[in-house]
């Protein structure tokens, strides 16, 4: 089962987007629709928020007077907490209960208004959020009756667009028309999310098919802070740290369009405990059985010092490798100094990238562009040990 976390500043048009999705055959469980259920008439939620507030949130006819009730907690912060003690776990309960009840190869777009502030992101396989300029908004919601001060009040209560974009793997614009934004959704469905849940049912990670080296991107900073996000949610206490490394984790630095992340557990053989192994598939992050060894160096040439995990993505929007290491093995020190020499060192910098060019360039596949680069990591390494000692560098 895919989860998409679906997300969107008030009058950013993602109600539109849920129903497209629906339309094209996902699952929608919509937060804002659960919480009003959970609050009905007869139900306990309701029962527990007079008990809370009294008489004055209920309407005439014994329900819910939800304007009522905004206004006493709009503006107070232990209001609103008390509320949300009340309603977030019922909340929680009936959205997991409608989860359960999809098909197993579903595709769930959980449509979260909140999502990024309650930092939910960690959650989904993908978060997609719905962005229009703010007098856009603004516009749209005086439409539908509120004055625009109610409305830049209640856009002020939410997220920046900047910590949604930083949320986002898919940033859907919705600053021109509605046909517009139906085709960014469509899309988004037939070449991201669908490929996507394919890759998930088959146990399949997307590879990037020739060694090109791009340049830098500064976006590869704040994917690979997501999949640690996502990587630390399932994992929990299993992988007592995460670390993004690989060339790029280097700003500034070109490097192949692939995301490492390096995943440190006390013993290698908690990765090879099925509940591990069958957590990061479910996530999105199936197991490479046949790539399970780093290459030693001539300093460390004993191969028990190089064995590792690897899992592959299942995302095609983000190919993305994690290495599974034992924490202060060769392996995981290699990857954390080499990556801070590079940090710290321009003129390696520079080689390095000039020598990826070269190789990426003499070689088509991805294996012998790898294998053609080892001999330049042994020769590296001394170096890096000197670089290490110099700055007092420790993991």
């Amino acid at each position: 089962m895919l989860t998409v976390g679906l997300t969107g500043g008030i009058g950013s048009g993602k109600s539109t987007v849920a129903r497209r999705l629906r339309d094209a055959g996902a699952v929608v469980v919509d937060a804002d629709a659960i919480a009003r259920e959970v609050l009905e008439v007869g139900g306990d939620g309701l029962r527990r928020v007079v008990e809370r507030f009294g008489g004055r949130v209920l309407a005439a006819d014994g329900s819910l007077d939800r304007a009522a009730l905004a206004g006493v907690v709009f503006d107070d912060e232990q209001a609103r907490r008390d509320l949300e003690a009340i309603t977030h776990p019922l909340i929680a309960a009936r959205t997991q209960e409608n989860v359960d009840a999809a098909p197993e190869d579903a595709v769930v777009v959980h449509d979260v208004p909140l999502l990024v502030e309650k930092r939910m992101g960690g959650r989904y396989h993908l978060v997609v959020v719905v962005e229009a300029p703010a007098q856009t908004r603004v516009r749209r919601l005086v439409g539908r009756g509120l004055t625009e001060s109610d409305a830049q009040a209640r856009m002020s209560h939410q997220a920046s667009d900047a910590a949604r974009r930083e949320a986002a793997d898919v940033v859907l614009d919705n600053s021109g028309d509605e046909e517009d934004l139906l085709r960014r959704v469509d899309a988004v469905w037939n070449d991201r999310i669908v490929p996507y849940a394919e890759n998930l049912r088959a146990g399949r990670f997307h590879r990037r098919p020739t060694p090109v080296v791009s340049p830098y991107d500064p976006r590869w900073q704040q994917q690979a802070a997501r999949l640690v996000d996502r990587l630390s949610h399932v994992l929990g206490e299993r992988a007592p740290e995460i670390e993004h490394v690989g060339s790029t984790s280097v700003p500034g630095m070109a490097g192949k369009d692939v995301v490492d992340i390096q995943v440190g557990v006390r013993d290698l053989r908690d990765a090879d405990d099925p509940a591990f192994v069958a957590a990061l598939a479910a996530a999105g992050f199936p197991r490479v059985e046949d790539y399970r060894m780093d290459h030693p160096t001539d300093a460390m040439p004993d191969p028990s010092l190089w064995v590792k995990r690897f899992h592959g993505s299942c995302d095609p929007g983000r190919v993305a490798h994690v290495h599974v290491r034992e924490l202060s093995s060769a392996g995981w020190q290699y990857a954390l100094l080499f990556r801070d020499w590079l940090r710290g060192d321009p003129a390696a910098r520079e080689e390095y990238t000039r020598i990826k060019e070269d190789l990426a360039e003499a070689h088509e596949s991805n294996a012998a562009y790898a294998a053609a680069k080892e001999p330049w990591f042994n020769e590296a390494w001394p170096r890096m040990q000197t670089w290490a000692r110099r700055t007092g560098w420790h993991d």
